[in-house]
């Protein structure tokens, strides 16, 4: 992608911009520009991607290498350990810090990944929903644990129908959440989501780029990275996760390839169906991510990058 992409965005200069937010879809280059804009603006990297912020997963997360950590000040990439269930709030919270870090060192912040609810919290903040009590959670979690998806959200509709409506029966991270706040508070989320706190960037200030390579193009680039992903160990280090002992809900259990390659190393399928699986769902992930941005961000600027 190099510098000919770097050009046509006409990145403004540090004195000029809030911050810049890079985001696009799985395998799209959004770490290959976010080292070209580092260079170029001396910025520093900070993660926007949901499970790039995980320890456990550098591999099948694709965190920047450690060549490209050393070029440029990187925060929030795997500083999460994986049986942390990390919401969007507490990556506010992370963010907030590492803006400030920037603005100390008199450095632009550079959001980078893909995780577009990240990228829309930024731009307009959060609803203000008062904090579970920690036994309040801990119970609800250990009551879900190893429970199917759809029995949490049978549960969740029996006392808050209203949120449960508008949820996904296959998401137990938010059913989950939604439980934790019904058993804290007694009201169902849906009702707590319109009061909104300040967001932390303002999008007139910042410059926004969503990458959006062509599908058949962003497809073969999914397929080469998930295979070089096998090549640099993306099963064994499903194999360190596992013999953990985890709770197979959390998130970073839930990341795209993980379930296919805990399968087959549980003798479910063969290595080349978990394989395929995981291609196969990166791509689903791609398509939510275009979904998602063409519906919730509509601050940014899309650019196809072509190669």
């Amino acid at each position: 992608m190099g510098h000919l992409l770097l050009n046509t965005l006409k990145i403004p200069n540090s004195d000029a911009v809030q911050a810049v937010l890079i985001a696009g879809p799985t395998a799209s280059g959004k770490t290959a520009l976010s080292a070209d804009i580092a260079e170029k603006m001396g910025a520093m990297v900070i993660n926007a991607d949901s499970m790039q912020v995980y320890a456990d997963l550098p591999v099948l997360s694709a965190q920047p290498t450690a060549a490209e950590k050393a070029a440029a000040p990187h925060l929030l990439f795997g500083h999460i350990a994986a049986e942390r269930n990390y919401s969007v709030g507490q990556w506010l919270v992370d963010a907030r810090e590492a803006v400030a870090e920037c603005r100390a060192q008199n450095r632009t912040p550079l959001f980078v990944g893909g995780t577009g609810l990240y990228f829309k919290a930024l731009l307009r903040g959060l609803s203000d929903i008062p904090a579970v009590p920690e036994e309040v959670r801990a119970r609800v979690r250990a009551e879900c644990e190893g429970t199917a998806p759809a029995e949490i959200y049978a549960r969740l509709a029996k006392v808050d129908p209203e949120t449960a409506v508008r949820l996904r029966p296959t998401d137990p991270q938010r059913l989950i959440r939604a439980l934790e706040i019904f058993e804290a508070f007694q009201t169902p989320l849906a009702r707590l989501q319109g009061a909104r706190q300040a967001p932390l960037l303002e999008a007139s200030n910042c410059k926004c780029v969503f990458l959006a390579p062509e599908r058949p193009v962003l497809n073969a680039r999914i397929e080469a990275r998930f295979d070089r992903m096998m090549e640099r160990g993306a099963l064994d280090e499903v194999a360190r996760l596992r013999a953990r002992g985890l709770d197979r809900s959390l998130p970073a259990l839930r990341a795209v390839g993980v379930p296919g390659l805990l399968d087959h190393l549980d003798g479910l399928c063969a290595l080349d169906e978990a394989v395929a699986r995981g291609k196969r769902d990166s791509r689903h992930y791609a398509k939510r991510q275009f979904t998602f941005a063409r519906t919730q961000l509509p601050e940014f600027e899309w650019v196809a990058a072509s190669r």
